[in-house]
């Protein structure tokens, strides 16, 4: 049984209201951006029945798309409230023009195949099993002439939830 298996959390706030952090990429070269679209369920059937999975949305605009497009694994943060300014940071300034974590003033750590921070509360550490982008045809029309108006839809990345750090 998986470290997580029986823990509670209120996924409906951990994405919406506290935000995350979502890392794809070793210690050596690794990029991070501020999520506030997610989610947690499960799906297919690994080795203990329906594997456990975080859902994560990417811009193919962002930085961190290249990485996650080539990463086997990711991660996905939670920090604690007062770490919302820095994630406001890190969701606004990219990765391409200079090191935005220590700007943040966080500190990446080893976590696994990927990476997370000291200062994070709870990391998920995900092997990514599914990524697609989201199709045009496919989305009801008040988010296609919405949301996407004018904007290159999201990626979807769908990761096996591995282990936790709490």
């Amino acid at each position: 049984m998986k470290d997580f298996e029986n823990k509670e959390f209120k996924i409906f706030e951990l994405f919406n209201k506290d935000w995350a952090l979502v890392t794809a990429g070793g210690a050596d070269s690794f990029n991070c951006c501020t999520i506030s679209w997610g989610s947690l369920g499960s799906i297919w059937h690994g080795e203990n029945g329906a594997m456990p999975i975080a859902t994560v949305y990417i811009n193919p605009a962002r930085y961190t798309w290249e990485f996650m497009k080539r990463a086997e694994y990711f991660t996905v943060s939670f920090f604690p409230p007062e770490y919302k300014k820095a994630l406001g940071y890190l969701g606004s300034h990219s990765g391409r023009d200079g090191d935005k974590v220590a700007a943040a003033g966080l500190t990446p750590i080893s976590a696994g195949e990927g990476v997370t921070y000291r200062e994070a509360k709870l990391t998920f550490i995900c092997r990514k099993i599914y990524q697609a982008p989201f199709e045009r045809e496919g989305m009801a029309d008040d988010i296609n002439n919405g949301v996407y108006k004018d904007w290159q839809p999201h990626w979807m990345f769908v990761g096996e939830i591995v282990s936790t750090i709490e």
